[in-house]
C-alpha cells in the first residue's frame, strides 16, 4: 500500500495492521520519520501462554509489547519501558543508572525481566504469592510493576496512571489493537497494565546450552557419570568443571537455584557489597532493620548479556562479580550465612584465575540468543 507522511493517514492503521496481507504494511505515526512496523496477523508469534489475558494471549501481547516500547507513556513522550529493559541486554540496561525521562538518573540499577517470574506457574500471576518484585522487592504484583515506573517522577513522569487512557486515546494506532486484545476499543488502564504484563511473561528464555544440558540431566537420576553424559556435546571439559564449581565447590547454586529457578521472599539477600549500607534495599521498605542490605537474588539465565551487575551497577564484568565473591565480601550487619565461614566471618573464597575463568565459562552457556533476536520481542516502533 502507499505510504504517506501525514499525520491524518494514520487512521489507516485500523485497517491495515491485521489485513490478511502476506508482508508487513508500514503506518506512519508522526512527520514520516516513525512507523509502526507488526505483522498483519500474530496467529503464529506463539507468544508465552500467560494464564493472564481475557482473550487471544497472542493478540494481548502483540498490544503490550506496542505500550512497551511506546515513549507516549511517559510525561515527555521521551522514554518507553524498552529505553530501561533493552532486548539486546535481555531486557536489563547496559548502564549503571538508566536515564529517565528528564534526564535524571535512576538510583538502582534496571534490572532483567526476561524469564521474570521464573517457574510461577501463569495461571496465578495475579496474584503472585509473595515473589519479590524490583530490587527491594517492593511490590508482589505484576501490574504494579507496570504502574510504578510510568508514574515515578524520575523514570517515565506520569502523575497519575489512570490518565494514561486518555492520552493514549488519541493515538489512532490503539484502537484497533485494543479491539484485537480485549474485543473492543476501549483503553482502560487495567487493561494497560494487563497487556503490557501479558508482554513482560512472555519473554521466556529457555533455549541456552544450559537449558538442554539441564533438561537431560533432571531428565535422569543426578550422578557423576548422569553429568558428564548429559554435558557430551553441549558443555566444554571447562564448562563442565564451572558448573561442579558452582553448584558443589563454591555453593553458588545455594542462592541462585539454576534447576528450580522459582522465586521466593528468601531471595532477598545481603551479599556483603558494603560494611556500612549506602542503600538499605528492602529494609528501605518494610522498615526492619533486619532486612537493611537485603536485595533481590537475580536468576542467572542470560547473565553474560545483562552487564552491569549488582543493585547498583558496580560491576561492568562477571570478573569483577566473581572478584566479589573471592575475596571482596564486607562483614556488613545482616551478611547472608550462606557466606560467612564457620566462625561467623565473612567468607573468603580465594578463587584462583582457572577457576574464576571456568565459572565464567559456565555461565556463559546460559546465554540464549534466541530471546535476544526474536522480532516478536523486538520494538515494533521503526525509524524511517
Amino acid at each position: 500500500m502507499k505510504k504517506t507522511i501525514t499525520t491524518l493517514a494514520i487512521v489507516l492503521l485500523v485497517v491495515v495492521v491485521y489485513s490478511c496481507k502476506k508482508h508487513s504494511d508500514e503506518t506512519t505515526l508522526t512527520t514520516g520519520t516513525v512507523y509502526l512496523d507488526l505483522p498483519p496477523t500474530v496467529d503464529n508469534y506463539h507468544f508465552a501462554d500467560s494464564g493472564f489475558a481475557s482473550r487471544n494471549s497472542n493478540y494481548v501481547a502483540t498490544l503490550g509489547r506496542v505500550l512497551f516500547y511506546d515513549s507516549h507513556l511517559s510525561l515527555n513522550n521521551a522514554i518507553s519501558c524498552g529505553s530501561c529493559h533493552k532486548q539486546s541486554a535481555s531486557f536489563a540496561d547496559n548502564v549503571a543508572f538508566s536515564t529517565g525521562y528528564e534526564g535524571r538518573l535512576t538510583k538502582r540499577n534496571s534490572p532483567m525481566i526476561a524469564n521474570l517470574l521464573g517457574d510461577q506457574p501463569r495461571s496465578n500471576v495475579k496474584s503472585m504469592n509473595m515473589i519479590p518484585l524490583f530490587w527491594d522487592g517492593r511490590e508482589i504484583l505484576l501490574t504494579n510493576l507496570i504502574s510504578r515506573p510510568v508514574t515515578n517522577h524520575v523514570e517515565m513522569g506520569i502523575d497519575d496512571f489512570n490518565s494514561l487512557p486518555s492520552k493514549l486515546s488519541a493515538l489512532p494506532y490503539y484502537s484497533a489493537l485494543f479491539k484485537n486484545a480485549y474485543g473492543d476499543t476501549q483503553i482502560t488502564s487495567q487493561r494497560i497494565a494487563d497487556a503490557v504484563s501479558v508482554f513482560i511473561i512472555s519473554i521466556q528464555s529457555n533455549n541456552s546450552r544450559f537449558d538442554l544440558f539441564a533438561k537431560r540431566l533432571t531428565s535422569n537420576m543426578i550422578t557423576s557419570s548422569s553429568i558428564a553424559a548429559a554435558a557430551t556435546g553441549l558443555l566444554t571439559t571447562q564448562e563442565l568443571a564451572g558448573f561442579n564449581l558452582f553448584t558443589n565447590t563454591y555453593n553458588c547454586e545455594g542462592c541462585h537455584h539454576i534447576f528450580t529457578n522459582f522465586y521466593s521472599i528468601s531471595d532477598m539477600r545481603d551479599i556483603g557489597l558494603d560494611a556500612v549500607y549506602v542503600d538499605n534495599g528492602s529494609g528501605t521498605i518494610t522498615g526492619d532493620t533486619y532486612d537493611n542490605g537485603k536485595f533481590k537474588v537475580p536468576k542467572l539465565k542470560n547473565v553474560a548479556l545483562s552487564a552491569p551487575y549488582m543493585h547498583d551497577g558496580r560491576y561492568k564484568t562477571l570478573d569483577e562479580v566473581i572478584d566479589h565473591y573471592s575475596h571482596g565480601i564486607q562483614n556488613s550487619p545482616n551478611l547472608d550465612r550462606e557466606l560467612t565461614d564457620s566462625a561467623g566471618h565473612p567468607m573468603q573464597m580465594n578463587i584462583n584465575d582457572n577457576n574464576k575463568q571456568a565459572l565464567i565459562a559456565f555461565l556463559q552457556t546460559m546465554t540464549d540468543f534466541d530471546v535476544v533476536s526474536d522480532p516478536k520481542f523486538a520494538n515494533p516502533f521503526k525509524v524511517k
